[in-house]
C-alpha cells in the first residue's frame, strides 16, 4: 500500500499486515501488503467477489497453500536462456509444481460445483506431473544427485564403490599388520586431496613406501599413500571426475526440459500468488468472523452489528450506523473514552476494507458505498519541528480535506473545533460542516459542543448520535445512539468522585440558561430513551419466547405428520404383502377344487369354483380395504342377533347360502359350510337369512339329488400312487382322503404297487396316523392283492 496517512490514520496498515499473515509465500505477502482499496464500484466488486468465492470454498473443502513456495521466476528464465540450474533451484522448483498441482487437485474436489470467480485461475493453471517426478528422482538434497538420475550414474558410482572398498581393504591389512603398524601414528585409514591415506610417524616415513600427500601442523606425522593403493586411487579420482560430467549431463538436460515449460511456469506461479491471495483474504475472514456486504457507489453506508476488527471480539460491543440514507452528516458527542473515535474509525476501515475486497466484521444485511476519496483527521499530531499545536494541526489537515473533498468523498473528523475558545471553535465547526454538506459529502465526526448538537437538531440531513455512559457505574456502555445528542456529564460525574456540593451547584449556576434547558431537555430525552429501550427489550424478548414456542410446535407437528406417514406406508406396504398372500393361496384352492372336477359331476364342480372365486373376491376386497386405512369402505348392514351354530347365512357376493357351522373366533372369522365346501369367513361379510324353512325330503317341497355315474363313483373313491416317491406319495394320499372325507365316502383304495415295499411300508405308517382312517387292510385277490391297501374312512 503507498503511503496515505488518511488510510494509516484509519489503520488499514494494520489490518493488511494481518492479511499477510494469512499468505502462503512472500510475493503473496508482498501483494497483500501492497493491496490499495479500489474507487471503483466494479473493480471493488470484481475482489469482494474473488474472496467471497475463496471464503466458501475455504468452507467447503478447506483452503489450500503455498507454505515454503518460494519465487521461481528467476530461476525459470535462466533455465529458459540454456543456464545450468542449481540443486537448490531445482529443489525450489519442484516444491513450486508440486503446489502448483495440488492447486489444480483443489479444483477438482469442487468439479461440477457452480461456477466461481475464480475459475479462470484454475482452468490457466497447467501442472507437469512428469517433471515434478523426474526432478524428484534426480535430486536427493541441495548437495546431491540421486543414483536414479541415469543408469550411467548409477553404475560410475558402483564402480566407485567398488574402487573404495578395494583401497580400504588393501589398507586395512596395512594398518593391521605387526610389521607396519609400529610406524604409524594411530590405526586408522584418513583421507587427503581425495584419496586414501595412513598417518606414519615422521621418523618412519621411509619404511611405508608411497606418496606424501600432507603433514601435521607439529610436523611429527606424515599421511603418506601407500604405493600398492595408488593405482587404485587414481582409478577412483578417474571415476570421480566421469561422475561430475555425468552430473553436468543430467542437470543441463533437466534444466532445458525446464526451460522449455518456463514461460506457462511463470504464469501459474503468479496465478497461484494471486489464489493464496484470496484464501488469505478468506482466513482472515474466518478469524474477524466477518460477512459480504452489498457494495454500491451511491455513497449509502449502514453497518449492522459492526464491530472494529483491531479490538477483541469478545470485548468490543457491535454498533448499528448509517450514512447517506436519512442523512449525510452524523454528528456523534459523548465522554472522553466512552467510544467516539472506535465508532468513527469503524465506519472508515469497514469502508475501506470492503473498498480492498475484504469481508467486514458486521451483520449480513451490512451495505457499504464505493467512494473515490476517504479523509480522516484522527487523533492528536501536534508537531514540534513545525512548531504546531494540536489546534493548528487539526486546521492544517481541515484545510487539505477541503480543498480535496467532493461528492464522492467520506470525511471523518475527530473532534472538530477542539483545541481553541470554545465558541470561536464550536463556531469553526459549524461552517466547516456547512462547506462539506455544500459538497454532498458523506461526513462524521466527533465533538463535546452543545452549539453542534443544535446545529444537528434544527439543520435536515444532519442527524445527533452520541456513546452512552453510564453516571452510576461512571463507565462508557460502548452503544451508539442514533439521533439522540450527547448529555455532558461533567457535573455528574464530579459529583460522583467526591467533589464538595457547593463548588458543583456553583458551577451550575455559571452555566447560561439557555444551556442549562438544553440539557434539561436532553436529560429527559434520554430518560423516557431509557425507559423506552427496556420496554422494546422485554417485547423483543416476548416475541423471541412465542417465536420459540411457535417453532417448536410446527417442529412437532411435522414430526408427527411425518411419523403418521411413515405408519401409513408401513401398514399399506404390510397389507399388499397380504392381499398378494391371499391371492395366490386362493388361487391354490381354486386349482385345488378344480381337481375335484374328477370326482364330481359338471354341475357341483362349477358351483364349487364358483364360490370359491365369490370367496376369494371377497376376501382380497376386504384386505385391499384394509392396506389403505385412509378410504375404509362403509357398511351399513348390522347383524339383527348373535349368530349361533345351524344359523343360515350368505356371504357378500355370492347368490348362495351357506350353513354356520363354527362360531366368530378371537379375529372374528367363522366356519361356514356352502354345500361340501366349508370357509372361514369375516363376521361383517355375513347376512343372516332368517325364517328359511328346511327342506322337506319326503314331500311338499322340491328335492334334490345327484345322481353320480358308476365311472365318477369309482375314479373319486381311489388313488394311484405309483410313479412317485415316498414324499410325493404321501401327499398326494392326505389329499384323496380329505376329498374322499368331504364327500361322506367310506371305503376307498390307495394303489401303491407291490415293488420293493417303501411306499406300501410309508402308506400304513401314515394310515395309522391318520384320524379320519377307522382301519385298513391289504386287497386280496381281485382287489389288487399286495399292490392296493383298502381303508375305511369314519
Amino acid at each position: 500500500m503507498t503511503e496515505n496517512r488518511h488510510y494509516r490514520a484509519l489503520e488499514l496498515d494494520k489490518i493488511l499486515a494481518m492479511l499477510a499473515d494469512c499468505t502462503g509465500c512472500d510475493d503473496s505477502r508482498r501483494l497483500a501488503l501492497e493491496t490499495e482499496p479500489k474507487t471503483t464500484l466494479r473493480e471493488a466488486q470484481r475482489l469482494m467477489d474473488r474472496t467471497a468465492d475463496a471464503f466458501m470454498l475455504s468452507a467447503r473443502f478447506g483452503a489450500p497453500t503455498l507454505r515454503g513456495v518460494k519465487n521461481v521466476t528467476g530461476s525459470l528464465k535462466r533455465a529458459q536462456m540454456g543456464a545450468t540450474l542449481s540443486l537448490p533451484e531445482f529443489l525450489d522448483i519442484e516444491r513450486f509444481l508440486k503446489a502448483l498441482r495440488e492447486m489444480k487437485d483443489f479444483r477438482n474436489n469442487y468439479e461440477g460445483e457452480k461456477e466461481t470467480s475464480l475459475d479462470e485461475y484454475f482452468e490457466s493453471l497447467m501442472p507437469n506431473i512428469r517433471l515434478e517426478e523426474k526432478i524428484g528422482f534426480t535430486v536427493v538434497s541441495e548437495d546431491e544427485v540421486s543414483d536414479t538420475a541415469s543408469p550411467t550414474l548409477a553404475d560410475i558410482r558402483r564402480k566407485i564403490r567398488n574402487s573404495q572398498a578395494k583401497v580400504k581393504e588393501q589398507l586395512d591389512k596395512l594398518i593391521h599388520s605387526n610389521t607396519y603398524s609400529k610406524y604409524l601414528q594411530e590405526p586408522i585409514v584418513t583421507m587427503r586431496d581425495g584419496r586414501y591415506c595412513v598417518p606414519v610417524k615422521s621418523e618412519y616415513r621411509n619404511e611405508i613406501k608411497g606418496m606424501v600427500h600432507d603433514t601435521s601442523g607439529s610436523g611429527a606425522t606424515i599421511f603418506i599413500e601407500p604405493a600398492g593403493v595408488v593405482d587404485e586411487n587414481n582409478e577412483t579420482r578417474v571415476l570421480k571426475a566421469k561422475e561430475q560430467q555425468e552430473i553436468q549431463r543430467i542437470l543441463y538436460e533437466l534444466s532445458c526440459d525446464i526451460g522449455n515449460h518456463a514461460a506457462s511456469f511463470i504464469e501459474d506461479y503468479s496465478a497461484i500468488v494471486e489464489l493464496d491471495l484470496y484464501f488469505a483474504k478468506a482466513r482472515l475472514a474466518s478469524r474477524m468472523n466477518a460477512a459480504v456486504p452489498t457494495l454500491s457507489d451511491d455513497g449509502k453506508v449502514h453497518l449492522s452489528k459492526a464491530r472494529h476488527p483491531l479490538i477483541d471480539k469478545h470485548k468490543i460491543v457491535p454498533i448499528d450506523i448509517s450514512l447517506g440514507n436519512d442523512y449525510d452528516v452524523l454528528v456523534i458527542t459523548g465522554p472522553n473514552t466512552g467510544g467516539k473515535t472506535v465508532a468513527l474509525k469503524t465506519i472508515g476501515l469497514l469502508t475501506l476494507m470492503a473498498m480492498c475486497g475484504l469481508m467486514i466484521p458486521a451483520g449480513e444485511s451490512s451495505s457499504v458505498s464505493v467512494f473515490e476519496s476517504v479523509f480522516a483527521d484522527i487523533g492528536d499530531e501536534q508537531s514540534i519541528e513545525q512548531s504546531l499545536s494540536t489546534f493548528s494541526s487539526h486546521i492544517n489537515n481541515t484545510i487539505k480535506i477541503l480543498e480535496k473533498a467532493d461528492d464522492r468523498s467520506l470525511v471523518l473528523l475527530d473532534e472538530l473545533g477542539a483545541g481553541t475558545d470554545p465558541i470561536e471553535g464550536a463556531a469553526l465547526a459549524v461552517a466547516i460542516i456547512e462547506r462539506l454538506k455544500l459538497y454532498d459529502a458523506k461526513v462524521a465526526a466527533t465533538t463535546h459542543y452543545a452549539e453542534i448538537k443544535m446545529y444537528a437538531l434544527q439543520t435536515p440531513r444532519v442527524e445527533n448520535a452520541c456513546c452512552e455512559f453510564n453516571v452510576e457505574t461512571l463507565s462508557p456502555t460502548y452503544k451508539l445512539l442514533v439521533g439522540v445528542p450527547g448529555k455532558s456529564n461533567a457535573f455528574a460525574i464530579t459529583e460522583r468522585l467526591g467533589m464538595d456540593t457547593g463548588v458543583v451547584d456553583r458551577a451550575r449556576e455559571l452555566v447560561s440558561a439557555e444551556n442549562a434547558n438544553f440539557e434539561d431537555v436532553v436529560e429527559k430525552l434520554e430518560k423516557s430513551r431509557q425507559e423506552l429501550e427496556k420496554e422494546h427489550e422485554k417485547a423483543e424478548a416476548y416475541r423471541r419466547e412465542t417465536e420459540r414456542i411457535r417453532l417448536e410446535i410446527a417442529k412437532e407437528k411435522e414430526e408427527m405428520e411425518r411419523n403418521r406417514e411413515k405408519e401409513l406406508e408401513a401398514a399399506r406396504i404390510s397389507a399388499k404383502r397380504l392381499v398378494e398372500q391371499v391371492r395366490a393361496e386362493a388361487q391354490k384352492l381354486i386349482d385345488e377344487i378344480t381337481e375335484t372336477q374328477k370326482a364330481a359331476d359338471a354341475e357341483s364342480s362349477a358351483d364349487m369354483i364358483a364360490r370359491a372365486r365369490a370367496q376369494m373376491k371377497t376376501g382380497i376386497g376386504r384386505i385391499q380395504d384394509l392396506a389403505d386405512p385412509i378410504a375404509a369402505k362403509e357398511n351399513g348392514y348390522k347383524l339383527p342377533r348373535a349368530l349361533v351354530r345351524g344359523d343360515t347365512v350368505r356371504i357378500n357376493g355370492m347368490s348362495k347360502d351357506g350353513t354356520l357351522v363354527g362360531l366368530p373366533d378371537g379375529a372374528g372369522y367363522c366356519l361356514v359350510q356352502t354345500g361340501i365346501v366349508k370357509s372361514k369367513v369375516h363376521i361383517s361379510e355375513l347376512r343372516l337369512i332368517e325364517n328359511k324353512g328346511k327342506k322337506n325330503t319326503l314331500g311338499g317341497g322340491s328335492v334334490t339329488k345327484s345322481i353320480e355315474s358308476a365311472s365318477r363313483r369309482k375314479a373319486a373313491s381311489e388313488v394311484d400312487l405309483r410313479g412317485m416317491d415316498v414324499e410325493q406319495g404321501l401327499l398326494e394320499m392326505d389329499r384323496f382322503l380329505d376329498e374322499c372325507v368331504l364327500l361322506n365316502l367310506n371305503t376307498v383304495s390307495v394303489i401303491h404297487g407291490k415293488g420293493t415295499g417303501a411306499l406300501r411300508a410309508a402308506v400304513h405308517q401314515a394310515l395309522k396316523r391318520n384320524k379320519a382312517v377307522k382301519s385298513f387292510r391289504l386287497g386280496v385277490y381281485g382287489e389288487g392283492e399286495t399292490g392296493v391297501t383298502i381303508v375305511e374312512l369314519k
